[in-house]
């Protein structure tokens, strides 16, 4: 199929454009990376850093052998499977009724719903109601604060409309109840906005911090991410890795930070790859009707 020069030009263009925009995008991870990797004369070395130099796995040790990091590592899983395990199924729970055209009400409920996207208590009165739950310094308080995410839930709704009424039909004559028809049915046909929306929903889990600062005192429950502000931002950096460091090893500052920021950015990166082919499809199917 022939194109015109001025189509060829364009599709040149946004080529380039593309490949630029990857590079740019790409390059702060492949920097950090290096940087983890090399010695503090290197990590110190001004210009491009694409591969280390001078090589040292001395910040790689550290990290790795930090009994707090694989604390607030194993918490993090914790907020995040549990987290958006529970937030899918109870989103599920609110989402499937609403898609219904027979639940009486059902607009008004959706527009209650929607209320809460725009208006909250604010911080204080959140913390009162936390500490009132009983949720102060407990694990719990990761996951039901955040259970459900009306912006998420409102495009499952939207996904769930598009299921045809002859399919919930048949399986009520069948004599399927409404849990079976939402586990055997609806849920299996909507892996798309499923899987986009645990992706949404993990991700948040796996970089949250703040509720941790406020709600969380003991140490052993803390998340990975704040474990990372306190290396980063208020630069606890060699004395929180190793009481006996060396007078040579002081200069390793910020091979340390780059190995803890790659370590906490890793395992969100891997996973990704495995959803990102649910991740268009489900995020325009999921908005096409509301």
């Amino acid at each position: 199929m022939k194109h015109s020069r001025g189509s060829n030009l364009f599709q040149a263009c946004l080529i380039t454009f593309m490949i630029i925009l990857c590079i740019v995008m790409l390059y702060p991870f492949v920097h950090m990376l290096s940087i983890s990797f090399s010695t503090p004369a290197e990590a110190l070395r001004l210009g491009i850093h694409l591969y280390p130099q001078q090589v040292s796995f001395f910040a790689w040790e550290k990290v790795l052998g930090n009994q707090d990091i694989w604390m607030g590592f194993g918490n993090t899983v914790f907020r995040t499977v549990v987290g958006t395990v529970c937030s899918i199924l109870f989103m599920s729970f609110g989402a499937y009724p609403l898609s219904r055209k027979y639940l009486p009400h059902r607009n008004v409920y959706t527009m209650l719903i929607v209320f809460t996207m725009f208006f909250s208590g604010g911080m204080i009165p959140s913390y009162f109601l936390i500490k009132s739950l009983g949720l102060l310094d407990s694990r719990l308080v990761y996951i039901i604060p955040g259970l459900i995410s009306t912006f998420s839930m409102l495009i499952l709704r939207n996904f769930f409309q598009n299921i045809p009424d002859e399919l919930e039909d048949s399986a009520k004559i069948d004599g399927a109840n409404d849990l079976r028809i939402l586990f055997q049915l609806v849920l299996p046909l909507s892996m798309p906005v499923i899987a986009t929306l645990s992706l949404w929903s993990a991700v948040g889990h796996w970089n949250a911090w703040f509720d941790a600062v406020l709600y969380i005192q003991d140490p052993s429950k803390q998340v990975l991410q704040t474990f990372l502000r306190r290396v980063v931002i208020t630069g606890e950096n060699l004395s929180m890795f190793a009481a006996d460091v060396k007078g040579s090893e002081l200069g390793y500052q910020e091979p340390i930070k780059a190995a803890t920021l790659m370590f906490t950015a890793l395992p969100i990166i891997i996973v990704y790859p495995f959803l990102q082919k649910y991740f268009v499809k489900g995020t325009m199917v999921g908005s096409l009707k509301g």
